[in-house]
């Protein structure tokens, strides 16, 4: 029984923080300034490991619209905060909210989304410092270990397959 629960803690020790290693940084986007960009959507990336979103925004300079990025989270993050797959479609009015690009490209990390109909969705974890949501009935999301495997890498935690058949077996 001991060597069972070692295997499994090590097998979720590994499963939670590979992931973490290998991705980026939040370096890249200016946390200290946020922007609000008024547009209609022109792409909904429903992948991981991040989802994004492009909008084409009205230059008010040169009257010419223009394209700006938003990274958002992983799609269970994403699923988290109220998006689903078909939140949005190709020409769809939208007001998103982001830290831009320190570079100065048009795009940013993804904090918030106001729609025409006057939803709104924010961003929640560790990359914008606001506490997971979670959804109704998510049988693990609660307990301490995923709580804390969830903080240490917040964006790629999958809760199926091999992984949910150790943890039930525990």
């Amino acid at each position: 029984m001991n060597r069972k629960i070692l295997a499994a803690s090590i097998f979720l020790s590994a499963a939670f923080t590979a992931p973490a290693v290998a991705h980026h940084s939040f370096a890249m986007f200016d946390q200290e300034k946020t922007i609000t960009l008024k547009g209609t959507v022109r792409e909904f990336e429903w992948n991981n490991p991040h989802v994004w979103m492009r909008i084409m925004v009205m230059d008010q300079a040169t009257g010419k619209t223009q394209q700006y990025a938003m990274e958002m989270g992983s799609v269970a993050r994403s699923t988290y905060d109220g998006w689903k797959r078909d939140s949005v479609k190709p020409g769809d009015p939208v007001t998103v909210s982001i830290h831009p690009l320190k570079d100065g490209s048009r795009g940013g990390m993804y904090l918030s989304a106001e729609f025409a109909d006057g939803h709104k969705l924010g961003r929640t974890g560790p990359a914008v410092g606001k506490p997971t949501a979670r959804l109704p009935g998510h049988a693990f999301a609660g307990t301490p270990l995923i709580r804390r495997a969830c903080a240490a890498n917040e964006s790629h935690a999958r809760l199926d397959g091999p992984l949910l058949r150790a943890m039930t077996a525990l």
